[in-house]
C-alpha cells in the first residue's frame, strides 16, 4: 500500500521489498493509475455521495477474475455430498460424546 501511495504522490518507491515486482507489474509506466479491485483516487464529491464512508470497497470495486472453468451444478452436488457426510459424522460424534458423558456421570 505504501508503494501505491508513493506512486500517487509521485515519489520514488522501494525497490528492495517483495512488493517492488508487483508494483512494476501493476503500474508498468511507474505512474499511478486507478486499478479496479486495488486502488482508486476518490473525489470529495464521491465520498460525500457515499455518506462520508471511507470503506474502500465502495470505491475500488472488485477486480475482474478469470471465468470459472467448472460446472457449478456438479461442484454444488459434490459439496452437498461432502456436507451430508460431515453432518453424519457429527451425529456419530455427538452420540459418542453423550455416551461418554453418561459413563462419566455414572462413575460418580
Amino acid at each position: 500500500m505504501a508503494g501505491i501511495v508513493r506512486l500517487y504522490r509521485g515519489e520514488e518507491t522501494e525497490n528492495t521489498s517483495e512488493s517492488a515486482a508487483s508494483l512494476k507489474e501493476q503500474f508498468r509506466d511507474g505512474k499511478y493509475i486507478d486499478i479496479q479491485g486495488l486502488c482508486k483516487v476518490a473525489t470529495i464529491k464521491e465520498i460525500e455521495s457515499q455518506g462520508w464512508s471511507l470503506n474502500p470497497g465502495r470505491y475500488v470495486g472488485v477486480a475482474e477474475g478469470k471465468p470459472d472453468d467448472f460446472d457449478f451444478k456438479e461442484r454444488l452436488e459434490e459439496l452437498n455430498e461432502e456436507l451430508e457426510k460431515l453432518n453424519w459424522e457429527a451425529v456419530v460424534l455427538e452420540k459418542r460424546i453423550s455416551e461418554n458423558i453418561a459413563t462419566l456421570l455414572e462413575d460418580k
